[in-house]
């Protein structure tokens, strides 16, 4: 890079991967621009699988004192790492992908016949419970984190901004613009809140993960 590069992380990176920006020279500003909190919940009529869209609604039901009876069922889940959280934990997985829209496919395509239990944060998308609405598919949801704005206010020239969920996207908007920044998705979803939004340098990356928005920015750069 012959220029400095300023980047806007809308949540605090791993040092590991925060390192990965600053080998290469870019300036790296990181601001949690949504939060998460743990609900209390009853685990009560329980189905015979479970779905899990997050490692968020993971880590919650990990806390639960009754959580060690949710582990004989078997595990739809979306995201490598919410895969390998729950298998370090003992659960076994045996649907993931890295979209909503692919796991409801493939559960109503193959695994239309059992029923499912959804563990869900507030601001969750409507795609998969509609899906299996719509196929038939038996299902109760509990909700098991609550997601909320924590909006900043960027003073910097910033050349690209790093988001990872369509609730940060909410969230930068609410107290910044976007004009010519170019601006790096974690998935689809995100990039269609920016969208919504008439903003259209949008960058998604190869795979949805931090790592791989990191490296779009990168090579976009």
């Amino acid at each position: 890079m012959t220029k400095q590069i300023n980047i806007v992380s809308t949540k605090k990176l791993l040092p590991n991967q925060k390192q990965l920006l600053l080998d290469r020279d870019f300036v790296v500003i990181e601001e949690d621009f949504i939060a998460t909190k743990i609900k209390n919940f009853e685990l009560s009529k329980i189905n015979d699988n479970l779905i899990f869209t997050s490692q968020n609604a993971v880590q919650s039901v990990l806390q639960n004192p009754n959580c060690s009876e949710l582990k004989s069922k078997n595990v739809f889940c979306i995201g490598l790492k919410t895969k390998k959280l729950l298998a370090e934990n003992g659960f076994n997985v045996i649907a993931y992908t890295g979209y909503a829209a692919d796991l409801a496919e493939i559960i109503s395509l193959i695994y239309n016949k059992e029923s499912y239990t959804f563990f869900s944060g507030n601001l969750r998308r409507d795609i998969l419970p509609n899906t299996l609405k719509e196929n038939g598919i038996a299902f109760n949801e509990i909700e098991v984190y609550e997601t909320s704005i924590t909006s900043k206010k960027v003073t910097s020239k910033v050349d690209g901004i790093l988001f990872f969920s369509p609730s940060a996207v909410e969230s930068y908007l609410k107290l910044n613009t976007i004009k010519n920044e170019f601006c790096f998705c974690i998935g689809d979803t995100t990039a269609e809140t920016l969208e919504k939004n008439n903003i259209n340098n949008i960058i998604i990356a190869e795979k949805p993960s931090v790592e791989n928005v990191l490296e779009a920015v990168i090579y976009y750069f």
